[in-house]
């Protein structure tokens, strides 16, 4: 598995995108469009997402998103890790070694902001722990699509679908998920994209797609 941290290491094959956000943000979304976008431009997507993006992932996410009971803190991150090793190894790493484009919902981002931030643990020892599970791999770009959690909680209410364990956290949790992402975006500005996911679908797949496109022509 040929990839590399984000700063200035060997150049790999394939572009590497997640997305991120609260709940209600708009990744799926998103996430469907640019793909849809780099399809058409003649490209080969793979879409996948954490917890989630492999049958081991797919246990996880069972565990993680809908397990009956408490899990302890530090439980849940290492469970978010091992499914991210995982998923690194077997499926986001060979799809940028065969340099394709891949166009991922959540990723490491996500677990500072809900284990660190949100389970109040220390953000930099999740950070580290994912950076150590992976191999210290890191996306061209990160879309965070910014919402507040009253807003996110009202399109989640329209879906009508029951709320996963991190989804039915009080309005504090998701206050501090959404502080933590900012935080993350202001941080790393050259990995960040930050939108506001307020604003129409079509207009932020334009925002994703003027930033992914220069990148593009650098993949081989």
């Amino acid at each position: 598995m040929v990839v590399e941290r984000a700063a200035g290491q060997t150049k790999r094959a394939g572009l590497w995108v997640t997305l991120e956000g609260g709940d209600g943000s708009g990744k799926t979304t998103q996430a469907a469009l640019l793909r849809d976008w780099l399809e058409a431009s003649g490209r080969t997507v793979v879409t996948t997402r954490e917890p989630g993006g492999t049958d081991v992932g797919r246990l996880v996410r069972d565990i993680v998103l809908h397990h009956r009971g408490d899990i302890a803190p530090r439980a849940e991150a290492l469970l978010y890790a091992a499914d991210r090793a995982h998923h690194i190894e077997t499926v986001v790493g060979p799809a940028l070694d065969r340099g394709e484009v891949v166009v991922q919902d959540r990723y490491l981002d996500s677990s500072v902001a809900y284990q660190g931030a949100g389970r109040v643990l220390d953000p930099g020892e999740v950070r580290e722990l994912s950076l150590w599970a992976t191999g210290g791999v890191l996306p061209d770009v990160t879309v965070l699509l910014d919402l507040d959690p009253s807003r996110a909680r009202a399109r989640l209410d329209a879906d009508d679908k029951p709320f996963d364990r991190l989804e039915a956290e009080r309005d504090e949790f998701h206050e501090r998920v959404r502080a933590a992402f900012l935080q993350l975006a202001a941080a790393e500005p050259a990995r960040f994209l930050v939108l506001d996911a307020t604003r129409p679908a079509d207009e932020l797949a334009a925002a994703v797609r003027a930033r992914v496109a220069p990148l593009l022509s650098a993949a081989h």
